[in-house]
This record gives C-alpha cells, sequence and structure tokens, in this order.
C-alpha cells in the first residue's frame, strides 16, 4: 500500500513514517492547521503588548514608578481594560491588574493608579 501526502496525496516515497512528500506541504499543512489558535493568540498578545505600551508610555518620567490618571484618557489611547496577565491583592485587599509588570488599581472618581513592579 503507497502512502499519500496528507498535504496534497502525492505518493510518497522513503521511510515508512512520512507523511508529507516535502517540507512545503508539512510546513502549508500545519499552518491550515493551527491557524484559528495562533490567530487568537497573536490578537491576544498583540492587545497585551499595547496595553503594557500603554501603561509605560504613561509611567514615563515618572520617579516613584507610579502616577495617576483618568481610565478615559488611558480608554483614549487605546487601552483594552479586558485583557491583563495576572492580579495582585495587596494587604489592603486593593486588587491591582497587571500586564507583565506593568499595573494599575482603580481608584475613585474614574482616576487608575499605574504602577510598575520592581524587578527581581
Amino acid at each position: 500500500m503507497e502512502k499519500v501526502c496528507l498535504e496534497c496525496g502525492k505518493n510518497i516515497r522513503g521511510r515508512s513514517d512520512k507523511r508529507f512528500c516535502d517540507d512545503s506541504c508539512r510546513n502549508a499543512y500545519n499552518n491550515k492547521l493551527n491557524s484559528d489558535q495562533t490567530n487568537l493568540i497573536r490578537n491576544v498578545n498583540n492587545i497585551l503588548r499595547k496595553n503594557r505600551r500603554i501603561l509605560a508610555d504613561v509611567l514615563e518620567g515618572e520617579e516613584k514608578g507610579m502616577t495617576k490618571v483618568l481610565r478615559e484618557k488611558l480608554k483614549r489611547l487605546g487601552f483594552d481594560f479586558k485583557f491583563h496577565t495576572h492580579t495582585f491583592v495587596n494587604n489592603k485587599g486593593q486588587v491591582y491588574n497587571f500586564i507583565y509588570e506593568m499595573g494599575y488599581l482603580t481608584l475613585e472618581n474614574e482616576w487608575i493608579l499605574v504602577v510598575q513592579k520592581k524587578p527581581l
């Protein structure tokens, strides 16, 4: 029984466990197989990267590593509040949302405290 390429259907020669006739067929097959997952992950990573960059830009030049900004300003800059990498709850029970090392705490009256975690 002849084996056929999973991508193009051509007969395969060579090793008995070979599944593709060449590298381009293997790449095309795997790209099709993973395209939906890859696109979702790529889109989420792009949003996280943009959120992190916005927080870093807001903090730029701040000596203390923290600053207050209005929520509307972050929205105007394109910040998406639905995406973050992790949360941190301090001793007072306040919940900080982090995008990698950049974080924010929602305060009263639409104010946001932007912070940067100190490197290890």
